[in-house]
Formats: C-alpha cells, sequence, structure tokens
C-alpha cells in the first residue's frame, strides 16, 4: 500500500483509509466479528488509517475499533474521529454542539472506549452554527498542546470557514464528500485547501454504493440510510444506476469492475487526497487493495468524468433537512 501525506505537516498516512462507520450504525445490522476480521484484513493490507465517529453506534463504534487493535501496536494505524453530533435514545439526530467545554467531554469518553491516550485526527462533525469556529479550533489546538490530540482536521466546511479556522491554528485535513457523484468541493473548496496545505479524506467515494456496481432498484428497498436518500429514491435511482452502466463499460476495459474505477479515479485527483472506503466485509475491502494499484490515463479519466457527468446525476447527497446542516454546501463554498 502507498502512502500519502496527510496535509503538508501531517503524518503519511495510507493512500486509502477504512471508514468504519456503517459497521456500528446506519447501513443496517452487521456482523462484529466479520467487521473484526475486516479491520484486521485492512491492516495487514498496509490500510493505518480507521475513520470513526463518537456518535457512530453511540460509542460502540470507537470499541469495535478498540477490540480491532487489541495485539496490535497503537502506533501502527491512526484513528480518526468526528465528535459533535447529538442523538437521543431512538437513534434521532438532535444538532451538533462544539463548545470547548463539550470537547474535553467528548474526548475523555473517546479515550476511555478507544482504549488509547491520543487521538491522531480529532474533527468536529459539523460546523456548530452556535459556536464560532475559532473557538472551537482554539479548544481543540489546546488538546494538541496537551498530548491528547495530534492533528486537528474539519469536516464538510466551506471556503471560508477553512480560512478562519487555519488562521487559529493549522488544520491538517477537511474530512468531505467526494466521488465521481460528488464534485462540489472542485470549484472553491479543493482549490483552498491547496492554497492552505490541507490534506482531503474523501468518503463517499463509491456514493453510498451506488458505484459499486452492485446495487438495483430491488436492493433500493432496503431500510437503511439509503432508504431516505434522494439519489436512491425513485427515478433518480432509475438515473443513478444507468451512469453506473456507462461507467461498468470503461471498467470492463480494464478487467476492473464499477468499484474499482471510481477509487482508482478519486485515487487520480491528487497526492493530498486519501479516499475513504466504508467496508464492512473483507469481500469488499478487495476491491478498494485492487484500486490502490490501478493507473488511470489521462484519457481514461476523461472517459470516465464523460460517463459519469456531474450535471446527470439525479438528487442531492443527502435529504435537505441535512443538508442544511452542510457549511460546504453555503453560497462561499461554490
Amino acid at each position: 500500500m502507498n502512502t500519502r501525506r496527510l496535509g503538508s505537516n501531517g503524518p503519511q498516512v495510507s493512500a486509502i483509509g477504512l471508514g468504519c462507520m456503517g459497521m456500528s450504525d446506519l447501513y443496517g445490522p452487521a456482523d462484529q466479528n466479520e467487521s473484526i476480521a475486516t479491520i484486521h484484513a485492512a491492516l495487514d493490507a498496509g490500510i493505518t488509517l480507521l475513520d470513526t465517529g463518537d456518535f457512530y453506534g453511540m460509542g460502540a463504534n470507537e470499541m469495535l475499533i478498540r477490540d480491532a487493535l487489541r495485539g496490535h501496536q497503537r502506533e501502527n494505524a491512526q484513528i480518526s474521529v468526528k465528535f459533535g453530533a447529538l442523538r437521543d435514545p431512538s437513534g434521532a439526530w438532535n444538532g451538533y454542539d462544539s463548545r470547548p467545554v463539550a470537547i474535553r467531554n467528548f474526548l475523555a469518553y473517546t479515550l476511555r472506549r478507544l482504549g488509547t491516550d491520543y487521538i491522531d485526527v480529532y474533527r468536529p462533525a459539523r460546523l456548530d452554527p452556535n459556536v464560532p469556529v475559532e473557538e472551537t479550533i482554539g479548544a481543540i489546538a489546546d488538546l494538541v498542546k496537551e498530548g491528547y490530540v495530534r492533528q486537528i482536521g474539519l469536516s464538510e466546511v466551506g471556503a471560508d470557514t477553512l480560512r478562519r479556522a487555519h488562521a487559529v491554528a493549522p488544520i491538517g485535513d477537511l474530512q468531505i464528500e467526494y466521488s465521481l457523484m460528488s464534485r462540489g468541493i472542485e470549484a472553491e473548496i479543493l482549490p483552498t485547501c491547496r492554497e492552505l496545505g490541507i490534506g482531503v479524506t474523501a468518503y463517499g467515494v463509491l456514493s453510498r454504493g451506488l458505484l459499486s456496481g452492485q446495487w438495483s432498484k430491488e436492493r433500493g428497498q432496503q431500510r437503511d440510510f439509503r432508504s431516505v436518500s434522494p439519489r436512491f429514491s425513485g427515478e433518480n435511482l432509475e438515473r443513478n444506476l444507468a451512469l453506473v452502466e456507462a461507467l461498468r463499460v470503461i471498467a470492463d476495459e480494464r478487467n476492473s469492475n464499477p468499484a474499482q474505477i471510481a477509487i482508482a479515479w478519486a485515487l487520480s485527483r491528487g497526492d493530498d487526497i486519501v479516499p475513504l472506503v466504508g467496508a464492512r466485509r473483507r469481500t469488499q475491502l478487495t476491491d478498494a487493495i485492487a484500486a490502490a494499484n490501478l493507473r488511470l490515463s489521462a484519457e481514461e479519466v476523461a472517459r470516465i468524468e464523460a460517463a459519469v457527468p456531474v450535471d446527470a446525476v439525479a438528487g442531492t447527497r443527502y435529504p435537505q433537512a441535512q443538508m442544511d446542516h452542510l457549511d460546504s454546501e453555503g453560497p462561499a463554498s461554490h
């Protein structure tokens, strides 16, 4: 597995990271033993970056990672944690809290659940509209000085917010959705990251399974996050699956599949971009590992982007209520 630097002054991490959310939350039932085996397989393949959130499964995902890392050298894995999302006992979402006092509380619980004394990358899951980002970043910067956090990250924020945050303390990376079907960051956010030396960890590179080449209209009836996702609904799903079939033609020429091509495309966008692959099973992980060795020519990249034109994708990437929480989708971000 090749490595990439996470931000101009950040650590070397694997070129692909493992997103662990689906092992505990939002994508239906998961097998804990298979999840742990998948994390082990990722580590064995040279994947070092593990991404989670303290609200994934209400802490269960962090404890899963703790169990998976038992017996492994802590310094051989880099753990990225999002915080701040508030939930109730039913699993519903109740906004975000990025007050400095809350951040210290969230981190204390995260360190205990993960069984570690530091976090490699710590970031608010979303911008808290009630707390200036300068206060949030200042609080995390204090935790860096105290040795509890190695690097400060952000998630789903726009260019203006990036600049304000980076003026307080160095931001290592921005975690944001970026895929063939979600390319909004290319206008202003990605150029701003590059100007400031901020890396990008790209989640949703398979557009929540749409680009896997294994989705169908029948699977759209599954009861998980995707049942309320606009891109998986009705005519939107039919239009989007047609784009995937166009991508499959290119994949077949490379003896590959749409998932590998989509991941390879994300990798080709720059050495400062680290795609996160949300594999829940070892079989899914094989596509990510294969994609890391798949080199695309400039001509192939152009054909791939023509097969999935950004203006042909049907539906927003989240339901409107969640889109409203995305600073990255604000006017300053386009």
